[in-house]
């Protein structure tokens, strides 16, 4: 049986649309790469209990992050709720596992174009 929704927050669905945009653009990337010059620059809640980095990203980021995705990436994949990313940090690789709920901004700055989302 659904929730009851006693109140339309429009706030919220207009906030789950344009996450819905970056779950595109991640699963074009996911596909066939990132096309010409776009890039993207993500940064999200290292403290979110869904966030999957190492120990040492951790304690360095310890509340957010932002990750650049253009040239030296790995293993994009793009899940129902998170993507999973390999990215090198200081010549070592890791793998990220970040949930869409822990982004707080999107942008593509060859585009133009970014989001900001409501911290959760």
């Amino acid at each position: 049986m659904a929730e009851y929704i006693d109140e339309i927050n429009y706030d919220r669905l207009i906030e789950k649309s344009l996450k819905h945009v970056v779950i595109e653009a991640l699963k074009i990337a996911e596909r066939q790469g990132l096309p010409g010059e776009n890039h993207f620059y993500i940064t999200f809640k290292t403290d979110n209990p869904e966030t999957i980095i190492s120990e040492n990203l951790r304690k360095q980021y310890p509340h957010d992050m932002t990750i650049v995705i253009q040239h030296q990436y790995a293993n994009l994949t793009v899940n129902k709720n998170s993507f999973s990313i390999d990215l090198s940090f200081n010549g070592i690789e890791q793998t990220l596992t970040i949930p869409f709920d822990a982004i707080t901004y999107f942008g593509d700055p060859f585009a133009k174009f970014g989001l900001s989302f409501a911290s959760k």
